[in-house]
């Protein structure tokens, strides 16, 4: 994931460990070291991403 995303909304298609693949709204806080830190929109959490495990990332448009 580009470091210019750092602060942005953005939809993910992620791939877990165990091989799940899920779409996810995150909102990225920080990328380091290949982790990515951000908080899931859905959940309201905050959640670790392995940069290796990101399938596709796009920006979220927001209208204001």
């Amino acid at each position: 994931m580009p470091v210019k995303y750092l602060g942005w909304l953005v939809e993910i298609i992620y791939e877990d460990q165990s091989g799940k693949i899920t779409k996810r709204r995150i909102q990225v806080k920080s990328i380091r070291s290949g982790m990515i830190r951000a908080d899931d929109l859905l959940s309201g959490k905050p959640r670790m991403f392995r940069e290796s495990g990101l399938l596709a990332c796009r920006p979220i448009r927001t209208t204001a």
